[in-house]
């Protein structure tokens, strides 16, 4: 998905250098006329490789750079001298990317470390000069090997946010008002479904000192898994966050019934999903009365611990962030 610089998306091609040829050199100096075979091995080609850079959240520097190419290894000379070895590539992307095959969908890395390095397009190893071959039947072998190919091929990369708090809701729930309050994060927010066109985070300031980070999702709708609304792009977010916040407007038709869809649609991304940690949040609460809290209070999941919220009046979130520590901590 891509708005603005928000890409968690992108499909790069990857070629490795290859390696350098051996020689084939016979030793030749004053007074040694027939010297024995001494051509140095070939260099290995330049590997392209995949980095963890803790300070990128997003793959967007690679939307205009899609190609990469490593040098190839030089050939070996006399003396055994061996080639230079090809400089390497190397590709820096942001924590939580998962590195597929284009061709084959066949899950391949997937980097979660900063300054974690994976060789993505292994280089070709260098050819063996000529004085690899002398035998007692061969003093002068004139052959040496070629440096082997290096790989080539297409990649898919694609972007799990890594967040402690994942806010999960239908569209137009208060998730990107909610986030804009108990952070300092900016999302779009307006009366209308699917503001949210990307996700987005917010580093939470707890007590003396501590932090977490809640990650704004855009909205789920029924048949989400399927692909229906933004469909996959944004469930995959969901996977890497430790606790689960949905988020439901106190003023829903039925709040059971928009929770089991939401829970439906994550159990039909990933079933491990229900595994995680989870909150009910009953936002925009503060129209209710103590009364209409109880009436509304019979009727949410038994499954699941509640906390009645309003970001537009700031009650019930310091509250929250308290459960949420807890359970981040738990």
């Amino acid at each position: 998905m891509t708005e603005g610089n928000f890409v968690d998306y992108i499909k790069i091609w990857a070629a490795s250098g290859n390696g350098g040829k051996g020689s084939v050199h016979l030793h030749r100096e004053k007074y040694i006329s027939k010297g024995g075979p001494d051509g140095g091995d070939g260099g290995r080609g330049g590997h392209v490789i995949l980095r963890g850079n803790k300070n990128l959240w997003t793959l967007f520097h690679l939307k205009f750079k899609k190609h990469f190419k490593a040098e190839h290894g030089g050939a070996g000379s006399k003396n055994r001298s061996t080639g230079k070895d090809g400089k390497d590539v190397y590709i820096d992307v942001s924590l939580g990317t998962i590195i597929r095959d284009a061709e084959t969908q066949e899950i391949l890395y997937e980097i979660t470390q900063d300054k974690e390095e994976i060789i993505l397009s292994e280089g070709g190893k260098g050819g063996r000069g000529n004085w690899h071959f002398k035998s007692s039947t061969n003093q002068t072998p004139r052959y040496a090997q070629p440096g082997i190919e290096g790989t080539e091929g297409w990649y898919q990369l694609e972007l799990k946010l890594l967040a402690d708090v994942g806010l999960v809701g239908f569209p137009n729930a208060g998730k990107s008002t909610l986030l804009s309050v108990i952070t300092s994060a900016k999302p779009k927010i307006a009366d209308y479904a699917f503001t949210t066109l990307k996700p987005n985070l917010g580093i939470v300031d707890y007590r003396d000192y501590k932090s977490f980070v809640v990650a704004d999702i855009p909205g789920i709708i029924e048949g989400a898994a399927e692909g229906k609304g933004l469909g996959h792009r944004f469930l995959r977010h969901i996977e890497r966050n430790s606790t689960l916040l949905f988020l439901i407007p106190a003023d829903s038709d039925d709040i059971q019934k928009e929770y089991d869809v939401l829970l439906n649609e994550l159990k039909k991304h990933n079933p491990e999903l229900l595994d995680k940690d989870r909150l009910l949040a009953i936002s925009k609460s503060d129209m209710l009365d103590d009364e209409l809290k109880e009436e509304i209070e019979r009727e949410l999941p038994k499954d699941i611990p509640h906390i009645f919220i309003s970001s537009l009046s700031q009650t019930g979130l310091t509250e929250l962030k308290d459960i949420l520590w807890k359970m981040l901590n738990s």
